[in-house]
């Protein structure tokens, strides 16, 4: 436990790196995936390539961790002995989670809970789990740690691209991202979060190769004047792995001055909604 007694907690679908997870006990409520078969617990009871697997015959739908399971939760890091919490989440535009914690931690005695909404979905919201957690080893007060994670939520940012919007059109969480009228023209977008952290589409780039370019490109404008930033690579699935660990070559050479890279698989919720082939490309200013 840290000197503050500050706990960290989020929820599965921020991807926070294991790492990072592991070295400063953060907390994670696993949201929850269903199959007819039954419920599965995102990253404990099922795996990403496992939900990709069954996606042919059956797509998923996706749940909010339970008011009683976020009660639990905040329990067990009182008994630590904590006496504060960060809580970090996923976008309120794209899922209640926000919300839940929220309401759950307004009822709640015994901690200091400030819930935090990154707006920003995947390593994005993770980026600023991870900051937290730097933070609060480093000894930042409790009042100073939310005003610099407020501020920063501005600074990270994802961009991802995705062979196809079934998916999100299934899942209900397509956002401002217009279905592409050119597909016969081969058109992909490229999705991000928009400041009320609702995806939309920043450009729409023919073709596949073209528009991990232009994917790219975004990461690069986006950490331009700046000297110090982490970056991420997220894979949707075995199929894009290869090409994903490509990518990640190529961002040590553009963008060389990297304090961290991160790269992982994305959750298997966030798996249901977007489907296999994502590739996305985080990237979170420090400076």
């Amino acid at each position: 436990m840290n000197d503050n007694k500050i706990a960290i907690l989020t929820d599965s679908g921020s991807d926070v790196p294991q790492e990072i997870k592991e070295k400063y006990n953060v907390k994670v409520i696993p949201l929850k995936i269903i199959f007819n078969d039954g419920e599965y617990i995102d990253k404990v009871t099922i795996t990403a390539e496992e939900v990709y697997q069954r996606m042919d015959k059956e797509i998923p739908k996706t749940s909010l961790p339970d008011g009683e399971t976020i009660k639990e939760m905040f329990d067990g890091i009182k008994a630590e002995g904590y006496e504060k919490v960060l809580a970090i989440t996923i976008s309120s535009g794209l899922s209640g989670t926000n919300n839940m914690v929220r309401v759950v931690a307004e009822q709640y005695d015994g901690l200091d809970i400030f819930v935090l909404d990154t707006k920003n979905i995947g390593i994005a919201s993770g980026f600023t789990v991870a900051e937290a957690a730097l933070q609060v080893d480093r000894g930042v007060d409790w009042e100073t740690l939310k005003v610099n994670l407020t501020e920063g939520i501005e600074k990270a940012k994802v961009f991802f691209y995705v062979p196809t919007l079934e998916y999100l059109q299934k899942g209900g969480r397509i956002g401002l991202v217009q279905s592409v009228v050119g597909s016969m023209m081969n058109l992909k977008p490229i999705i991000t979060c928009n400041e009320e952290g609702i995806y939309h589409t920043v450009a729409k780039v023919r073709g596949k190769t073209k528009s991990i370019k232009k994917t790219i490109d975004l990461v690069e404008d986006f950490a331009k004047g700046s000297e110090k930033y982490n970056l991420a690579i997220a894979y949707g699935g075995e199929t894009a792995r290869e090409e994903a660990e490509d990518i990640r070559e190529e961002m040590k050479i553009k963008l060389p001055n990297y304090e961290h890279f991160f790269y992982d698989q994305i959750s298997p919720a966030l798996g249901v909604h977007t489907g296999p082939g994502l590739i996305g490309i985080g990237v979170q200013i420090l400076d």
